[in-house]
């Protein structure tokens, strides 16, 4: 029988504090991590950091010696569907940055937010094209420059569909991913809390499997590379983005005993942005864990 943390690992996203080892890989062993996801600067500011060599290259030595797969995400004022010129420039670039520092220190993929649009008057005539052309010439050249089998991967996360989102849910990735012409280095990363939200019958028996068989149908076997496993706060279809612990929410834990099951589901790792997750008690992990072995 396979190893079950080598088939989905679960994990939460970590502090980086003290730094790379001293900080995250030390938080998240005291969280009982087996993956685990970091920012690599400040999730709510522009500023690109820098890295530092030394400790890059022992993050990423020390995590390939454990097996562990890391993971970055993107600052959250990333947004390529942007009309404000300045921010869409900041966020290419901050993207690109983000996949820059994720192969420095050995980090598997970068999480970004699929973005929103905003036209003067938010009329009913508004559509998001022209965002979707930012989208693409925003993206491509940056997926291009990453195409080597083993260079990070771009993880593109629908939103809980609040405002006028790009991707909000599983439907809307077929547009998303056909802008950027089904580029192999485009994966996924499932939010659930987001899809949830958006419309996704997680609630419902036999919801979740539905939900990634569709993902499938859409991105094709292969292009879901990470769960973000989040219960939520609201109910279905809310379009809210607000995170519960997993079981204490309208998802409930059957949806994510069916994740595990599911075949698209081998070997994509399990992060949890819960409230509290990241705690040494925190019995978010203890509880996937035990699903997962169900």
């Amino acid at each position: 029988m396979s190893d079950p943390a080598a088939r989905n690992p679960i994990g939460t996203h970590v502090l980086v504090g003290k730094g790379l080892v001293d900080g995250a890989v030390a938080n998240a062993d005291d969280a009982g991590c087996e993956t685990f996801q970091i920012f690599v600067g400040n999730p709510r500011g522009w500023a690109l950091s820098a890295g530092k060599p030394a400790e890059d290259a022992r993050f990423r030595d020390l995590m390939a010696e454990r097996g562990t797969r890391v993971f970055i995400h993107s600052p959250y004022l990333v947004n390529l569907g942007s009309p404000t010129p300045a921010t869409y420039e900041r966020s290419v670039a901050s993207v690109a940055h983000n996949l820059k520092r994720a192969a420095e220190i050995g980090a598997e993929g970068v999480v970004v937010h699929t973005g929103s649009y905003v036209l003067p008057g938010n009329g009913p005539s508004a559509d998001d094209s022209q965002a979707m052309r930012q989208v693409r010439e925003g993206l491509l050249p940056i997926l291009d420059a990453i195409a080597d089998d083993a260079a990070p991967w771009l993880l593109l996360e629908p939103t809980a569909g609040q405002g006028r989102s790009l991707c909000a849910g599983v439907e809307d990735l077929a547009p998303y991913l056909a802008a950027l012409d089904h580029h192999p280095k485009a994966g996924i990363c499932l939010d659930t809390c987001h899809v949830f939200a958006a419309g996704a019958p997680l609630d419902e028996p036999g919801g979740a499997t539905a939900t990634v068989d569709r993902i499938v149908e859409i991105g094709g076997p292969g292009r879901l590379r990470l769960i973000h496993a989040n219960d939520s706060m609201d109910v279905r279809g809310a379009f809210k983005d607000r995170h519960q612990k997993i079981g204490d929410g309208y998802i409930g834990t059957e949806a994510f005993a069916e994740l595990f099951a599911h075949p698209a589901t081998d070997g994509v790792p399990f992060i949890l942005e819960t409230p509290g997750s990241r705690g040494a008690d925190d019995p978010d992990i203890p509880l996937l864990k035990k699903l997962r072995a169900q």
